[in-house]
């Protein structure tokens, strides 16, 4: 249940995550381009695939499922009445 609950909240995450972390690289690539007087294409600057970008969101995911995993161990090995107590 512990690991099931934030899945959720990793999704958001992934998903409100990407996109600030994906423009700041398109961002500083453009002005490192400018900076020497290239004009850099677009096939320069769009680096990331569809599938990559759905990979990044994912990783909120595993993220939250990774630091959920020791409470969720605590949880598992605890009496049932010590769990209810620390509810």
């Amino acid at each position: 249940m512990v690991i099931a609950s934030v899945v959720v909240t990793g999704l958001i995450g992934g998903a409100l995550g990407t996109p600030p972390g994906v423009l700041p690289q398109r961002m500083i690539v453009g002005d490192m381009g400018q900076t020497f007087g290239f004009h850099l294409p677009a096939s320069v600057l769009d680096v990331y695939r569809p599938a990559e970008l759905v990979l990044f969101g994912l990783g909120g995911v595993v993220i939250a499922v990774l630091g959920a995993l020791l409470p969720a161990g605590w949880a598992a090995r605890a009496r049932t009445a010590t769990a209810l107590r620390t509810e």
